[in-house]
């Protein structure tokens, strides 16, 4: 990994860090965790649009953070298996690892928010017959969205999320430009369940 790629982590893991623990109002603020389950669509992926897709890559995470009646943190982890498709002789995914603040304001069991962060997305490439090619690239990325929370009591909850993620870098696999000169993004839609304690 050269230098600029190690700086790129360095900056993404210590956002991430100032994110979750340096800007939320503690004083009010519940953690939680929230694992969840999506499929990605638009930009890069094998779908063009939310709905009316039979090519779904199946997206699987978990996001933690604290959040409170107005303002939030998370960190969010994210993993997309055959990211690029299925294709014979061939695997691919992509970790996505965001640093995100919230705007959150609660009105009683439901609580909307809009999300935007800084952080890694690394994809993974190879030709799986012998593995003789492989490529592994770490990107610095942001993402942006939102949601909402309703809330079964003080420590359950169902989520939807919605989100668009985009890296700052043109993407290479094995060494070849794969979008001509553009950069990766993509959309998610996802749900999942959240603890708070």
């Amino acid at each position: 990994m050269n230098r600029s790629k190690v700086r790129q982590v360095v900056a993404a893991g210590a956002l991430t860090a100032l994110f979750v623990f340096g800007i939320a109002d503690h004083a009010s603020a519940q953690a939680y965790i929230s694992p969840f389950l999506g499929y990605n669509f638009g930009g890069d992926s094998g779908c063009p649009e939310v709905s009316n897709c039979e090519d779904k890559r199946r997206n699987l995470g978990v996001a933690f953070g604290s959040i409170g009646s107005v303002f939030g943190t998370e960190a969010e982890f994210s993993y997309i298996d055959n990211f690029f498709g299925d294709t014979p002789g061939t695997s691919s995914s992509v970790l996505t690892f965001m640093g995100n603040v919230m705007f959150a304001p609660k009105f009683g069991v439901l609580q909307p928010y809009g999300v935007v962060g800084l952080g890694l997305i690394k994809t993974h490439a190879e030709l799986t017959a012998g593995s003789l090619l492989e490529s592994n690239n770490n990107h610095f990325g942001w993402d942006i969205g939102g949601g909402a929370i309703i809330y079964f009591g003080d420590h359950f909850g169902v989520r939807g999320d919605l989100r668009y993620y985009h890296a700052f870098e043109d993407l290479e696999i094995l060494n070849l430009p794969v979008f001509d000169g553009e950069k990766l993004d993509f959309g998610r839609l996802s749900g999942g369940v959240v603890f708070k304690f």
